[in-house]
């Protein structure tokens, strides 16, 4: 498992990509190695994650008659959707990658959208402790969460585009394939698994 000290190390390289400076690339393990070992991001975006699964319970608690319970079932279909939402979108990837004939870059996107998520899923999470804690300010938690998904978007779109090069549609293309299945997938799994809390 990478140490705090490389978790560090890939997000400075994150930035400088963000900024548009190939020195990031040095930061990072581009190699099959390194896509397979940024799948620890999860583990390490686990509080966080944990976090939105309370305030999932908390939603779903309110539909439900006083004195019902959640059992671990609930939480294991939370965790199943998370693991849809992370890797789906990969596998979806690994396909345009292998139809549009850049299957060498698809390592690259991996280490970056593993280690990108990381810093989202915190956001996230403090939006939701936020909710939580202070409902009060439900309308400007909703417009920082636009923020952070416009900045998500930003930040995947420029770097993405410094792997791929300047090919607008490409790139485009993988930011999109990247956002919207995980964005889909995660209400139907939602609504079949029956732990929507509408």
């Amino acid at each position: 498992m990478p140490t705090l000290k490389e978790v560090e190390f890939y997000l400075k390289g994150l930035w400088l990509l963000f900024k548009q400076d190939p020195a990031g690339f040095s930061y990072l393990d581009l190699t099959d190695r390194g896509a397979i070992r940024s799948f620890w991001s999860i583990l390490w975006a686990l509080p966080a994650i944990l976090i939105s699964f309370a305030w999932w319970r908390l939603l779903y608690l309110q539909r439900l008659p006083d004195g019902t319970g959640i059992d671990t079932v609930f939480f294991f279909r939370l965790a199943l959707i998370e693991a849809c939402n992370w890797l789906f979108p990969l596998v979806l990837l690994g396909v345009l990658c292998w139809m549009i004939g850049i299957g060498e870059k698809f390592s690259s996107m991996v280490v970056v959208a593993n280690w990108l998520a990381l810093p989202v899923s915190y956001s996230y999470g403090l939006l939701v402790l936020l909710m939580m804690f202070v409902p009060a300010l439900s309308g400007i938690v909703a417009i920082l969460w636009l923020l952070l998904m416009i900045t998500l978007i930003a930040a995947l779109f420029r770097i993405v585009r410094m792997i791929v090069g300047d090919h607008l549609l490409m790139v485009s293309t993988i930011v999109m394939v990247l956002l919207v299945p995980s964005m889909i997938i995660a209400e139907v799994l939602e609504r079949y698994l029956g732990v929507y809390p509408g």
